[in-house]
């Protein structure tokens, strides 16, 4: 069979309904508004963040015609639809609730919380009030996503039996950066770790079965893991994640007839090579994503997620709250195995979940 990869199938960002977006924040946000503007009819109206001049010059930079003084002033502004939360996330929990209490839909940045008790929280809480509240996984919305969807279902691959996924950078350990203090959620999981799992879930479920080791910084948090997850299926992922190395963001799935491969960085717009076929008699084929800007893919989330309230969904049919949830209790038994693992499996074959 030859090595054909068909085209992505996307989202007009112009048959949205145009929504006023409060935004929470000023790190990765700027990335965001930046591919709101530029690619959406979507439009940030307000901001808020610790920073008070910091905040005006960001609002002055992206266009945004209004600064609130806090958070409740901003989701209590009639104009704002939905809230995008790019805080820390430590801080997830807090302003999500306080928006989904005014009533606003909230678009919240990986990991939707410290813990999947506070998943389970936040999203309960949007569906009492019947809002649409989702974690900023961008990756589940690119193009790129879409042709790996096309080629699951297409069966090409045969019956997939592993994936494999990377990410991480070197950080170094100074004292009270986010990444490395406990109290604001520091370490590697939380940070890189959460796009691994992600990916391999979209790609074989939940695990049933994780393995898990890495290592530890001196201020307590998981600065590195390897995992393996098996599925009930029994495909098996490994992953790994760190924030004492520079590990090239890759991923795969391997099948019985053949591979896909994301390539660097398989989290943001990348590439897509597939081989069908043993060695010898394999075909391969390649497709890019041409994008002028890696944060340019921010946009496909915005319209997909501003679509999803125009139809009245109250969660994203490409990331649902159960998986977000699972998401998280994955990512909180990886980093339980990496932190303590004198409590871990003595045989090293896991913890059954």
């Amino acid at each position: 069979m030859p090595a054909n990869i068909p085209a992505p199938r996307m989202l007009d960002p112009h048959s949205a309904p145009r929504l006023g977006w409060g935004v929470v924040g000023t790190g990765i946000a700027g990335k965001f508004v930046g591919a709101l503007h530029a690619h959406t009819s979507q439009r940030a109206i307000a901001v808020v963040a610790r920073d008070r001049n910091k905040t005006a010059k960001f609002a002055s930079q992206y266009g945004i015609p209004c600064v609130y003084e806090s958070v409740d002033a901003l989701v209590l502004d009639p104009k704002i639809d939905v809230v995008y939360i790019a805080t820390p996330h430590s801080s997830h929990r807090e302003v999500a609730l306080s928006a989904i209490a005014a009533g606003k839909h909230v678009l919240i940045e990986k990991p939707i919380a410290l813990s999947a008790s506070e998943a389970r929280e936040i999203l309960a809480a949007a569906r009492r009030a019947d809002v649409l509240a989702t974690e900023a996984m961008w990756t589940r919305y690119l193009p790129q996503s879409d042709v790996i969807r096309q080629v699951l279902d297409s069966g090409v691959l045969g019956e997939i039996s592993l994936v494999r996924s990377s990410f991480g950078f070197y950080m170094p350990e100074i004292p009270g950066h986010r990444l490395w203090d406990p109290a604001l959620g520091g370490g590697a999981m939380l940070d890189v770790g959460v796009y691994p799992v992600s990916f391999s879930s979209s790609i074989i479920g939940d695990p049933i079965t994780i393995s898990a080791g890495g290592t530890v910084s001196s201020s307590g948090v998981d600065a590195s893991a390897a995992i393996r997850l098996e599925a009930a299926g029994g495909a098996q992922a490994l992953l790994s994640a760190s924030l004492q190395a520079d590990v090239s963001p890759e991923a795969a799935l391997y099948g019985s007839s053949g591979r896909l491969e994301v390539l660097a960085p398989f989290f943001g717009p990348s590439a897509i090579r597939m081989t069908l076929g043993q060695f010898g008699v394999a075909e391969t084929a390649e497709w890019r994503d041409e994008v002028a800007d890696l944060y340019d893919g921010m946009a496909h989330q915005a319209t997909a997620f501003a679509t999803y309230v125009g139809q009245n969904l109250r969660e994203s049919p490409m990331h649902t709250h159960t998986e977000i949830i699972t998401t998280m209790e994955t990512v909180e038994e990886i980093r339980r195995q990496v932190l303590q693992p004198a409590h871990s499996d003595p045989q090293g074959v896991g913890n059954n979940v």
